[in-house]
């Protein structure tokens, strides 16, 4: 029976662990090798210094050693004093009656008795391979060949001792180092903590408020960008409540408007007096506007609840003859009002069907507070869509608010609508990156100026 993989999705295991555990593991670890590479030369370097030392101490003393040695036999105390052995050598024969416990046939000191070689340095083992000894020699001249054995074991036992101390020490500095590492990461991430416990709060009671920041280090820039998302969604949250009342406002109107006119239709069919001539069909006609107007207030509805960015491109959009089409139904519902058009080329990638709802609120809007016999002039230039009524213009304080949703100012209250055209211009205006902005026309009505990106010559076949 295989056993289940319990790794990660990405195979990385250590994301398992805690990132305070991650921290005090990778600081052990750093600390850890870098002691190792320290004891390392340190240890190394000792040596060295230390057998350059012998090396330096034994060549001088074989220079320097009297020339008696070499006249007559050293007695055999002398010869292995202090771990050491002198030989003098004199036409390739050893004076001395003693030599050191170790071979030194075929080595390098040969070469040196013979004259060959200046002097030698080396390390060898005793006979019985118990112990390194230093081996020197020196040739003096005169056929006079000094050789001196010093027995290491007291240099390795130094560097025992030093490695027994540098383990000692190096372990101590890794726990140390785990420990240092662990109280970092602990008071390193305690803002972590709170800005943890902070979101899961917010999470768990839904209070948007801001969490404190603290500093200006990497975790006080995490907090503020946090405090922007709560911002931007008490904002959004904000809009859709507004909505929600302001939605349930307008909804109210028609709705009992259109139940007093059905009971009241019931109540003349079930009664035995009729209605006067015509009075069944002017109730009738109401009933249908009313309807045309609820239906046209959820469809606005709707179209704004499409809070959302252009996600997808469609096509790319012929604006002028798109201004054209909204003109020319505008002018069949306002047959009063004329609408004078000119546009030059220009194409817009987006959505047809929405950015034609938004020109044709543009023109609704312009006709509607146009007087009777009045002009509507639009002109599409380099994007630019220009539109000039000649009403009573927008008054300075209804400016900041004649884009919001369900603002009507007070000339418009008795006027049909429901305040979201102009909304739904902006909307759809931010969607294709462009903008909308209102101001007076030279005629002393409003103008509306919205622009959309794009270009005078249509895009190639197959262009995203």
């Amino acid at each position: 029976m295989s056993t289940p993989d319990t790794r990660e999705p990405d195979g990385r295991w250590h994301y398992r662990r805690s990132l305070a555990s991650r921290v005090t593991m990778l600081t052990t670890i750093a600390v850890g090798v870098t002691v190792a590479f320290m004891a390392c030369g340190v240890y190394v370097t000792v040596r060295m210094q230390l057998q350059a030392a012998v090396d330096n101490q034994l060549i001088e003393r074989a220079r320097s050693a009297s020339t008696g040695l070499c006249d007559t036999p050293v007695p055999s105390a002398y010869l292995g004093a202090a771990d050491s052995w002198i030989v003098c050598f004199t036409d390739s024969v050893a004076v001395t009656d003693r030599l050191p416990e170790f071979d030194l046939s075929g080595g390098p000191e040969l070469k040196v008795i013979k004259g060959d070689a200046q002097q030698s340095v080396r390390t060898i083992d005793s006979t019985d391979g118990k112990s390194e000894w230093r081996v020197v020699a020196v040739n003096r001249g005169e056929g006079e060949t000094m050789l001196i054995a010093q027995s290491l074991d007291t240099q390795e036992s130094v560097l025992r001792r030093l490695g027994i101390v540098m383990f000692l020490f190096g372990t101590a500095g890794v726990i140390a180092a785990g420990m240092a590492g662990w109280a970092v990461a602990q008071g390193g991430l305690r803002p972590v903590r709170r800005l943890t416990s902070a979101v899961e709060e917010i999470a768990r009671t839904e209070d948007l408020r801001p969490i404190p920041v603290e500093g200006d280090d990497e975790i006080a820039r995490l907090a503020t960008a946090f405090n922007q998302m709560l911002a931007a969604l008490e904002a959004s949250r904000e809009r859709q409540r507004q909505l929600v009342a302001d939605a349930s406002h307008e909804l109210r109107t028609p709705l009992t408007s259109l139940r007093t006119n059905i009971e009241l239709l019931s109540q003349v069919d079930s009664a035995d007096d009729a209605l006067p001539p015509g009075a069944r069909e002017e109730l009738l006609v109401d009933v249908r506007a009313q309807i045309e107007e609820l239906t046209n207030l959820i469809g606005d509805l709707v179209e704004l609840a499409r809070d959302e960015p252009l996600t997808h491109i469609v096509e790319p959009v012929d604006l002028a003859d798109l201004v054209d089409r909204a003109a020319a139904r505008v002018r069949r519902r306002a047959l009063d009002v004329t609408i004078d058009v000119q546009c030059d080329p220009w194409f817009v990638v987006g959505e047809s069907s929405t950015l034609e709802r938004a020109v044709t609120n543009l023109l609704d809007n312009a006709a509607k507070w146009s007087p009777a016999g009045g002009t509507v002039t639009v002109r599409l230039t380099d994007g630019t869509l220009t539109v000039d009524d000649e009403g009573p213009g927008i008054a300075e304080e209804d400016l900041p608010h004649i884009f919001d949703r369900f603002y009507r100012s007070q000339e418009s209250r008795a006027m049909p609508g429901s305040g979201l055209g102009l909304a739904i211009v902006r909307q759809v205006a931010e969607r294709h990156a462009g903008s909308i902005e209102a101001g007076a026309a030279p005629s002393g009505g409003a103008r509306l100026v919205m622009r959309l990106p794009g270009a005078a010559l249509p895009p190639p076949v197959g262009a995203p």
